[in-house]
C-alpha cells in the first residue's frame, strides 16, 4: 500500500515565494524541494527547517508527527536559518494577518497549548474558547493526537466553559439592573414632577463630562482590550488572563482617561478583574493538587474530563 502523501510548503530562506507540495517521507520532500526551488545540486543536500523557529528537521518520525500544511525553509549548504531572515523575506509570516493562514496558525496554537496542559482551558479568553470550538473535530485530533471520541469530550468541556461565563455574564446584568432599580426608586415620583429643562440638562453635563475628555490617555492596553472593556458587559469574562494581568497593572487614572471613564467607575472594573484573575489561578491550583495527588500524573487524562450534556 502506498505511503500516505503529506501536504507542505516549502521557500527558501530569503525567498518570500512559497510553495505547496506532497510527500510521503522526509527525503522526498528534500527532493522535491530542491527541484522546485531550483536549487543548484552543488549546494545540496538541502536542510529542512521549520519556518516558525528553524527547528531542523532531519529526523523520519519526528516529520510524520507533523500536521499538514507546516511550513518550511530550505537551507542550501552552508546557510543558516535565522530570526533576522523573518524581516527580510518572510513578509508571508508576519502578514500573519493573512485571513487563512493567521486563523490557522491561531487554532494550532492554542491546541498546544491545551496539549501541554489542559487546565489552561480555565486561562483562555472567549474568543479562544471559540476559535478551539469551531476547529473541524478531525483536525484538531490530527493535532493533539487523540481520537475524535476524545476530541468531541474537549469540544463539549470548552463549550461549557463558555456557556457558564455567559450564564455568569447575564446574571451580573440582572443584578445591576436590580440594584440600579432600587437606587432609582425613591426619586422617581420627584422626577415625574419636575420640568422637562432639568434632566435635560443634567444629561448635558454628563455628555460633557465624557465627550470633553479629549484625546486618551496613553496605555500599555491594545485597542482590542479597550474596546472589549468599553462595550462588552462583564468584560472581564471575556479576556484572556494575560489580559486580564495588564489591565490590573494600567494605572487606574490612565486607565479611566482612555475608556472616557470616571476613575471610581475604572477602580471597580479592576477590581472585577482581579476577582476574575483570583478565580481562575485557584482553578488551575486546585485541577494542580488534584493532579498530584492522582499517582503523580502530570496531566490530566484526556478521558477523566467528564462528557458535556450541551451541544454546540
Amino acid at each position: 500500500m502506498a505511503a500516505q502523501l503529506k501536504r507542505c510548503l516549502v521557500r527558501r530562506r530569503d525567498g518570500r515565494e512559497q510553495h505547496g507540495l506532497a510527500a510521503s517521507c522526509l527525503r522526498e520532500l528534500r527532493d522535491k524541494a530542491s527541484g522546485i526551488l531550483a536549487i543548484d545540486k552543488a549546494r545540496e543536500p538541502i536542510t529542512l527547517v521549520l519556518a516558525e523557529d528553524g527547528t531542523i528537521v532531519d529526523d523520519e518520525d519526528y516529520f510524520l508527527c507533523l500536521p499538514s500544511n507546516t511550513k518550511f525553509v530550505a537551507l542550501a549548504k552552508n546557510e543558516k536559518w535565522s530570526s533576522k531572515s523573518l524581516d527580510s523575506g518572510t513578509t508571508w509570516l508576519s502578514e500573519s494577518a493573512d485571513e487563512v493562514d493567521s486563523a490557522t496558525e491561531k487554532w494550532k496554537q492554542l491546541a498546544r497549548q491545551l496539549k501541554d496542559d489542559l487546565s489552561n482551558i480555565i486561562l483562555m479568553s472567549e474568543e479562544d474558547l471559540q476559535v478551539l470550538i469551531d476547529v473541524p473535530r478531525s483536525d484538531l485530533a490530527e493535532e493533539l493526537a487523540q481520537s475524535q471520541t476524545k476530541i468531541q469530550v474537549l469540544q463539549d468541556t470548552l463549550q461549557q466553559v463558555l456557556d457558564r461565563r455567559e450564564e455568569e455574564r447575564q446574571s451580573r446584568q440582572l443584578l445591576e439592573l436590580y440594584l440600579e432599580a432600587l437606587k432609582n426608586e425613591d426619586s422617581i415620583l420627584s422626577k415625574v414632577a419636575e420640568s422637562e429643562n432639568v434632566p435635560r440638562k443634567e444629561m448635558d453635563v454628563v455628555d460633557t463630562g465624557t465627550s470633553s475628555t479629549g484625546t486618551s490617555a496613553k496605555t500599555a492596553l491594545s485597542d482590542q482590550i479597550l474596546a472589549a472593556l468599553k462595550e462588552k458587559p462583564a468584560p472581564e469574562l471575556c479576556l484572556d488572563s494575560q489580559d486580564l494581568e495588564l489591565v490590573l497593572k494600567e494605572d487606574t487614572q490612565a486607565l479611566a482617561s482612555a475608556l472616557r471613564w470616571d476613575k471610581q467607575k475604572a477602580e471597580a472594573l479592576q477590581q472585577a478583574c482581579d476577582q476574575e484573575l483570583s478565580k481562575r489561578l485557584q482553578q488551575v491550583q486546585t485541577l494542580h493538587s488534584l493532579r498530584s495527588m492522582s499517582k503523580g500524573k502530570k496531566t490530566l487524562p484526556w478521558g477523566d474530563w467528564p462528557s458535556s450534556k450541551r451541544k454546540k
